[in-house]
């Protein structure tokens, strides 16, 4: 061997090499370049026999075996051949001649293709359900399934076929992605079987369908107005504001609607009705007060009706008040009073506001807000000063657009006065004394100072004298006598056994005296 390396075989066999090696033939022994082709016929007829004919020399078996999976090199140059070991039975293929052009690199083999997953199809729709039924029509709802796929959802599509009947067909063409079917043009007492299917790019769903198949036929409802709850009061708005009122009703069939103000039918002109299956609207582009009223609304259908009254108060500022005149001026003081407004806007007068203007400033200040009197008193005006008045109405508006003036003014007069102090008769005050609270009988502990507390009123202010078993109790550190605003106390300290007695409290004063007296006990303790 020259120890370069022969092309590697496309499919290489190493049990095949690993029971007989082909030795390699020496130098000499190369074909020429003219001999080439005959030597590769002769040697595929020659290969197998000799191949299992032939000793495996000393020098094949020092090479190691070939690998399982021996990368792919390209065909190197060489001056000799070497046999390329094959699989047992099959043909050998020569080393190319040394000056003849290599053989072309063998592609490797193509790599199996690995089949894509099967796209899964959406889960079918969900809560599918019967919404309306008419005399020649139904109206489906559903909800959306839980698995679109992988390519997402393109839409649904609604089948219907007759009970008896085997022929489903396609309510819409294309799928749709709506929740909501209405299925039209169907013949009433018809009953008819429903699915639907949800559709994605490549499948379809497994259907949804109903347990009982659709009866078309009429459902009679009595005819019902739903007023709003605002408007079951009375509908305020302002002169020149739009009105655009919806009331609905329902009923089946189709109910009947009319409107009719005082027993008459509406103007066109100035009110626009417009009425759907289920709503009827009422309209004024500008409102003005002769729109106020009652307005009837009539629903009903074959002798059965229902009937509602919209109240509508077309409202505007009033106007001023009447009459506005000074009654009274005095010291600081002056008495106004005036009459309600010819026009309260066609609303109730909610108060009146009082605005003063003094001469010196000429700027006009609000007395009183909100007053509901045609009377008033305003007071705390400045001496010397001289003022003007004016009255304001007030409704839901709010002011009117110009105030009543008081035709006169008031003049606010320096006057003089003298204080005369009131003469307040004297009052006989000495009373004797007299206890309002009495002493109350205690017990206390030996050691434990104690507090008898008694009250007594009178005047002079009478004097307090304490006795113990009807002897004065006189400067003694263990007794501590007070008295504030009729409130007398005596506190004995630490007290001992011998301390027990009859306690008297005595009050004397010019006029009389009084007493009171309790029992004080004083416990050994075991």
């Amino acid at each position: 061997m020259t120890g370069k390396t022969a092309p590697a075989a496309k499919k290489p066999a190493p049990a095949a090499a690993k029971k007989k090696a082909t030795p390699a033939p020496k130098e000499g022994a190369a074909p020429k370049e003219g001999a080439a082709p005959k030597e590769e016929a002769a040697a595929k007829e020659e290969a197998a026999p000799k191949e299992e004919a032939a000793p495996a020399p000393a020098a094949a078996t020092e090479e190691p075996p070939a690998p399982e999976h021996p990368p792919e090199q390209p065909p190197a140059p060489t001056d000799e051949s070497a046999p390329i070991p094959t699989e047992a039975g099959a043909e050998a293929t020569p080393a190319p001649a040394e000056g003849s052009p290599a053989p072309p690199a063998e592609l490797p083999a193509p790599e199996p293709k690995v089949e894509k997953p099967k796209e899964e199809p959406p889960s079918c729709p969900l809560s599918l359900a019967v919404e309306e039924v008419s005399e020649n029509s139904f109206t489906l709802t559903w909800k959306a399934p839980e698995q679109m796929g992988r390519a997402g959802l393109d839409g649904y599509v609604v089948e219907i076929c007759k009970d008896g009947s085997s022929d489903w067909k396609a309510v819409n063409q294309e799928p749709f992605l709506s929740t909501r079917c209405t299925v039209p043009d169907l013949s009433s007492g018809d009953k008819i079987h429903v699915r639907v299917v949800a559709v994605s790019a490549s499948r379809t769903s497994a259907p949804a369908t109903l347990e009982q198949p659709v009866l078309i036929r009429e459902i009679l409802q009595l005819p019902k107005i739903r007023m709003p709850r605002h408007l079951r009061e009375t509908y305020i708005r302002r002169v020149g504001d739009a009105v655009n009122i919806m009331i609905p009703f329902q009923g089946k069939p189709q109910p009947e609607v009319s409107w009719s103000k005082g027993g008459q039918p509406l103007d066109s002109s100035r009110i626009n009705i417009r009425t759907t299956a289920r709503d009827t609207i009422f309209y004024i582009r500008q409102a003005q007060r002769a729109d106020s009223g009652k307005y009837e609304l009539t629903v009903h259908i074959n002798g059965a009706e229902d009937k509602a009254t919209l109240d509508i108060q077309v409202v505007e500022p009033p106007g001023p008040p009447q009459n506005l005149k000074l009654v009274d001026v005095w010291g600081f003081n002056v008495a106004l009073e005036w009459t309600p407004p010819a026009d309260n806007g066609n609303a109730e007068i909610k108060g009146y506001r009082v605005q003063k203007s003094d001469k010196k400033s000429g700027k006009w200040f609000t007395v009183l807000e909100r007053c509901t009197r045609t009377s008033c008193t305003i007071s705390d005006l400045i001496i010397g000063n001289t003022y003007s008045f004016r009255v304001f109405s007030e409704n839901i508006c709010g002011l009117s657009d110009s105030a009543a003036v008081a035709s006169g003014v008031a003049h606010i007069e320096k006057t003089k006065t003298t204080y005369q102090p009131e003469k307040i008769p004297q009052r006989d005050m000495m009373e004797p004394p007299k206890f309002t609270q009495p002493l109350t009988d205690r017990t206390t502990t030996r050691g434990y100072s104690t507090h008898l507390f008694c009250s007594v009123r009178g005047f002079p202010q009478p004097k307090i004298i304490w006795l113990k078993n009807q002897m004065e109790i006189r400067e003694d550190p263990k007794y501590i006598a007070l008295i504030d605003q009729g409130v007398c106390s005596l506190e004995i300290r630490k007290p001992g056994p011998f301390d027990g007695g009859v306690y008297t409290c005595k009050a004397v004063n010019p006029l009389g005296e009084a007493s009171v007296d309790c029992r004080l006990d004083v416990k050994v303790p075991k």
